[in-house]
């Protein structure tokens, strides 16, 4: 009994890992993808990928469609026109090099790919062709009749940005190709910055008090997806061709033909290319790769493996997200010793404190490194980080230095452990207000809101273009405000006059720079105009830990404006439910039907008085015996985040000055329940792509009394369905709800069809 009880513990600790596993995955997706921020580093989240796989496999009934594995990365973006690629674009899966251990060799996952491969082959392996990984971004071209017709970022896969005016402003991208172009030719490649090109943008970015970009390939998307087209040309992005969508042509039947199309057309390509037709060819030209990799002068992290041929390649297929004919073999990190000078003390602009490793500079991996990034206070135990100490570093993702690990033979007779708080004297060193851990978080936080450095930074993320687009206040200008004691907050900046920013001085008291009066005034209008932005923009701008600009579209869609969010019961009850799930998860299973009957009640009771309504998963039958789950849209880390924030000291100070300044955001997506109509009783849910932004039938739905869910459940009647939309699609199919089209929806909205409505199509 006993070692039932503790298999069953063992079991709900595991899957409340795959939803914690699911969430952090998802928000540091939201970073990388759509926001070019990454907070952790690429083997970081190499392993908890793995991780996330590694636990599907071996309990495949956990599946869910929201997981990352059954997705591709979404880099969506405000302010662009959407294109539905006619192919999907789709990732590539990764294998690893390893570390050697006993008797498994360090390329193992490349000889199980090779296997794989071979195994669907058994007459002769297929020629395959090998080239480096690029670190950037992927991109689509289409020329028709040689003429550049748009340029798409990869999206969600199925729907990508139209940035076609910023591409046509690369160095490497033709608007027109040679004669004897193919009629329809769809070029698939990667945007990326050149290490010269990186530093150049970087030390400009410093010389004006803006923050640097981390790395070439955040700086490539967050340039990509800029506006201003004269900007990205500023920028010098590169881009290289690697694969093909939709063609119509001459004939090509592999790659070689393919790489030798791009050369007439004088399209930049990914070089070098090495074959092979056995596994010993195969090892050859990965070891070619790694050793060739570092003479680029830009960043790669490893070997693009794929099939030659492309009929084969149509014969092998594709899973949810990537192609089983291909597979990017990632290279360990290049390491080197150093000494560890000393541990300094970085301030984010959400208060965290971040322990960075002062470094005897070593060359690694093509550059010269002097500091590395030890994360947190649990980082520094778990490794025994001390100063003094011999250290092995790398650079994961051959871009961000990381410490390995300590050579204790080389450790000082002296050393002592090192204790962020006991460094800094347990004060912020930038305004020496106590610093504290929120409960169940490893990291130290400044405790005043008004801190000077959080002041600086918050105000800079606050007027970014994504979220409240006052640029003219961003990078150096906050940083005088914060210096001259005009702002110790954000919001701050709403309450300044025309004279306080026209005679802001930029400069030093010995070298001053005055703003001026014209561009303040550019400054003032663009915060006129940001008191009328959507709520999602504002959700981002607060910077409120772990929320980003995909989390905030999702809170906006479910309240409707930002004093509803700050008192949101439906945030409430998602936490209650959850931690009702949990609690019934907990008891053994055989013994739920009596001992967790109360709190079954509770959840159903707590389920049905949810608005919007919450949704509960993995209920076979509702069964009392089976797991239950809370399906939740914005993720558990998040909710907690945005509900601790708003009731805590500084999230309520936060809505007095909302009050004082008369700014109360509005959501744009939230739709109010209609009470009497056509649809009364209905509960709709929309996706895709559809001939005008779902919004505008949202309206109509809710209008016409019907009810507005932003996910599929039990109570939905119907799945309006545009382009795209797959994984709602499939889910409503599974649930046996209808499957309708925009024109169907308006069918029923006609008054003549309110007393008689035919049955609409059912998606078996």
């Amino acid at each position: 009994m006993n070692d039932l009880f503790d298999f069953t513990q063992q079991l709900n600790a595991q899957k409340a890992r795959y939803s914690e596993l699911i969430d952090i995955i998802r928000h540091n997706n939201e970073l990388y993808y759509a926001q070019a921020q990454p907070e952790i580093s690429d083997a970081d989240y190499d392993a908890l990928y793995r991780e996330l796989e590694e636990i599907e496999a071996k309990q495949p009934d956990w599946l869910r469609p929201e997981s990352p594995t059954q997705q591709v990365g979404n880099d969506l973006s405000e302010g662009f026109r959407k294109i539905t690629h006619a192919l999907p674009m789709q990732s590539i899966d990764d294998i690893f090099e390893r570390k050697p251990e006993l008797d498994i060799p360090s390329d193992q996952e490349l000889l199980d790919f090779h296997k794989k491969i071979a195994k669907s082959f058994a007459s002769s392996m297929p020629r395959m062709s090998i080239e480096p990984k690029i670190d950037g971004c992927a991109v689509s071209l289409l020329y028709k009749n040689g003429k550049l017709d748009y340029a798409a970022t990869r999206g969600d896969g199925r729907i990508g940005d139209d940035v076609t005016k910023n591409m046509l402003r690369l160095r490497d991208i033709p608007k027109q190709l040679p004669k004897g172009a193919p009629a329809l030719l769809e070029l698939r490649g990667e945007i990326f910055m050149r290490f010269a090109d990186f530093e150049q943008l970087n030390a400009q970015r410093d010389a004006d008090g803006m923050p640097a970009f981390a790395n070439p390939r955040n700086a490539a998307a967050g340039s990509m997806k800029l506006l201003d087209a004269d900007e990205v040309e500023k920028r010098k992005l590169s881009f290289i061709c690697h694969g093909i969508g939709q063609y119509e042509g001459e004939s090509i039947s592999c790659n070689n033909d393919f790489i030798a199309l791009l050369h007439r057309m004088t399209i930049p390509t990914n070089e070098p290319q090495f074959h092979a037709e056995s596994l010993a060819e195969m090892r050859v030209g990965v070891a070619q790769i790694n050793l060739l990799r570092h003479q680029l002068p830009y960043g790669t992290d490893g070997a693009v493996i794929k099939i030659e041929d492309f009929a084969t390649r149509e014969q092998m297929g594709s899973t949810a997200r990537a192609p089983r004919w291909a597979a990017a073999y990632k290279f360990l990190p290049e390491q080197k010793e150093t000494t560890l000078l000393n541990i300094s003390i970085q301030l984010g602009r959400t208060g965290v404190l971040t322990p960075v490793a002062e470094l005897q500079p070593v060359p690694l991996s093509g550059s010269v490194v002097s500091r590395a990034t030890l994360h947190n206070q649990d980082e520094i135990e778990r490794k025994d980080i001390r100063i003094g100490d011999t250290v092995l570093v790398e650079k994961a993702g051959e871009i961000i230095p990381s410490v390995v690990r300590v050579n204790k033979d080389k450790r000082p007779a002296d050393s002592q452990p090192y204790n962020l708080y006991e460094a800094v004297s347990g004060q912020c060193p930038c305004c020496k207000a106590p610093i504290a851990q929120e409960l169940g978080q490893v990291a130290w936080r400044c405790s005043n809101l008004t801190c000077p450095a959080q002041a600086a930074m918050r105000s800079i993320h606050f007027c970014r273009r994504e979220n409240l687009n006052i640029e003219s206040l961003g990078g150096s200008v906050a940083e005088s405000l914060v210096e001259r004691g005009l702002i110790s907050n954000p919001l701050d900046l709403f309450k300044l006059t025309l004279e306080q920013l026209g005679s802001l001085n930029l400069g030093t008291d010995d070298e001053p720079r005055r703003m001026g009066e014209k561009n303040a005034a550019k400054a003032l209008a663009a915060l006129d105009a940001a008191r009328h932005l959507p709520l999602d923009r504002w959700i981002s701008a607060l910077g409120i830990s772990n929320i980003g600009v995909v989390t905030a579209r999702e809170l906006a869609s479910s309240h409707e404006d930002l004093r509803s969010l700050a008192n949101s019961a439906y945030l409430r009850s998602m936490l209650r439910l959850d931690a009702l799930c949990e609690d019934y998860n907990n008891i053994p299973q055989n013994q739920r039907a009596e001992d967790g009957a109360a709190i079954y009640d509770e959840i159903e009771a707590a389920e049905a008085a949810s608005q919007p309504p919450c949704q509960i998963g993995l209920r076979t039958g509702k069964s009392r015996k089976a797991s239950i789950s809370l399906i939740n849209p914005i993720g558990k880390v998040a909710t907690a985040a945005i509900v601790n924030y708003f009731d805590s000291p500084a999230g309520q100070q936060l809505l007095e000055t909302f009050e004082q300044l008369s700014i109360n955001p509005k959501s744009e997506s939230f739709m109010q329940d209609s009470t009497e109509g056509i649809l009364s009783g209905q509960n709709f849910v929309l996706t895709g792509s559809m001939s005008q932004p779902r919004p505008h039938f949202g309206k109509l739905i809710v209008a016409a009394g019907g009810k507005l869910q932003s996910s599929i459940n039990a109570k939905t009647n119907y799945l309006v369905a545009g382009e795209g939309g797959g994984s709602k699609r499939d889910k409503a199919a599974k649930l046996n709800i209808s499957i309708i089209g925009e024109e169907e929806l308006l069918a029923m909205l006609s008054p003549s069809n309110s007393s008689e409505q035919e049955e609409p199509f059912i998606l078996s």
